[in-house]
């Protein structure tokens, strides 16, 4: 049993017991030579998990926002022409980040639960003169996903970047950069990476890292600058010491650990395994008769499920409920429907033990606002969906 709450949001994460361990042992100098060959054998899994040989990994103190914010900061300079595909809250985020460094933005904007139509979003390149598309694989806030291989195709046709924040994907959905033509992808340590929060994570195409070489003023984000980190990670990787600013020594240990673990476990095999609990637990709630954000199936995401709760259910009664049954889950996001649906995360080392809990959480917590359904029929609809999947 354990000895907490069972935390099954969209990220943090639970993480597994060997990479809370290597967060535990004594701290070294940056450079000490074992830390170094973690930090280069860490580097060098990123490769197999963004699946990209050709790529340039970096690994910074920071957070997933500032993945995204410098992504921008190193690509765009004033005036540049991007367009965005927005799906939800941090496609907005997205945007926001964009007009900071003096792009100018248009948007395709999807209704709720939908994504953007791949005709449209090639109608609007077609006008030319776009330096890059940006968009989220997975939206936190809606549980959308993108359709990553064909819009990479798209901007890649009509001459323009690809940056695609995975923040809530990269380790557990498909992503395939070097054979997609995927320019930038990022993603934060807390999510399926399965690394407490701190450390950002991206890989950077050899095409994004020219167009960064060459541009006419310097990045505004001096933290953030690719050119200032790019050293260090080459240098990193080959087993060298080189310095721009402090590396998070503890995190990169816990997510040498987390990385040897999923690479272990094989990506093809964790992509299946993220298609079955998601696969499971959304016929858990289509047994409650709950509806989802997405608009079908095909486009929700494999790593979190946004459900709308049933009438007469109010997430200020229905989250504590399910905390009270041990376990912690998320409410809305999205400021026009926030009130209206809950958020459960089921990626990273996430077991079908703890999917199980979750669904049988939920059916307590429902029947005890008062919510009519046949007792025991979601934990039966995952059951049986696993055992189809087996």
């Amino acid at each position: 049993m354990k000895s907490h709450k069972l935390l099954m949001i969209p990220g943090p994460i639970e993480f597994d017991p060997a990479v809370l361990a290597a967060m535990s042992v004594p701290t070294s100098s940056h450079t000490d030579a074992a830390f170094i060959q973690t930090f280069g054998e860490a580097l060098e899994k990123m490769r197999q998990v963004f699946q990209s040989s050709q790529g340039q990994p970096f690994v910074v103190a920071a957070s997933g926002t500032f993945a995204m914010d410098v992504a921008a900061a190193n690509l765009i300079e004033a005036g540049d022409r991007v367009l965005l595909l927005n799906i939800g809250y941090f496609s907005e985020r997205f945007g926001e980040i964009l007009e900071r460094y003096g792009a100018k933005v248009t948007q395709i904007k999807a209704a709720i639960g939908a994504r953007p139509d791949p005709q449209l979003v090639e109608d609007e390149l077609k006008k030319g003169g776009y330096k890059a598309i940006f968009f989220s694989h997975v939206d936190t806030s809606t549980g959308v996903l993108n359709d990553v291989p064909t819009l990479a195709q798209l901007a890649h046709r009509y001459g323009a970047l690809c940056v695609v924040d995975g923040v809530c994907s990269i380790a557990a959905e498909e992503l395939r950069m070097d054979e997609w033509g995927v320019d930038v992808a990022l993603t934060a340590s807390q999510k399926a990476i399965g690394v407490p929060p701190g450390l950002a994570l991206w890989m950077v195409s050899q095409r994004a890292l020219e167009v960064c070489r060459t541009r006419k003023t310097p990045v505004a984000n001096y933290y953030g600058d690719w050119l200032k980190w790019l050293p260090v990670m080459q240098a990193h990787e080959a087993r060298q010491f080189d310095y721009f600013a402090t590396p998070a020594i503890n995190l990169i240990r816990a997510l040498n650990v987390s990385l040897s673990q999923i690479v272990a476990e094989g990506i093809e095999n964790r992509y299946a395994r993220h298609r079955r609990m998601s696969h499971a637990f959304k016929a858990a709630m289509n047994a409650l008769e709950l509806d989802q954000i997405p608009v079908s199936e095909e486009i929700a995401a494999h790593t979190l499920t946004a459900v709308r709760y049933p009438k007469g259910i109010q997430a200020s009664e229905f989250l504590p409920r399910v905390a009270q049954e041990g376990v912690i889950i998320s409410g809305g996001l999205l400021p026009p429907i926030k009130q209206e649906y809950f958020r459960v995360g089921h990626m990273g080392n996430i077991s079908f033990g703890d999917l199980i809990g979750t669904i049988s959480a939920i059916e307590r917590a429902l029947a005890g606002l008062g919510y009519r359904f046949a007792i025991g029929s979601a934990v039966a609809a995952a059951q049986r969906a696993l055992q189809e999947a087996a």
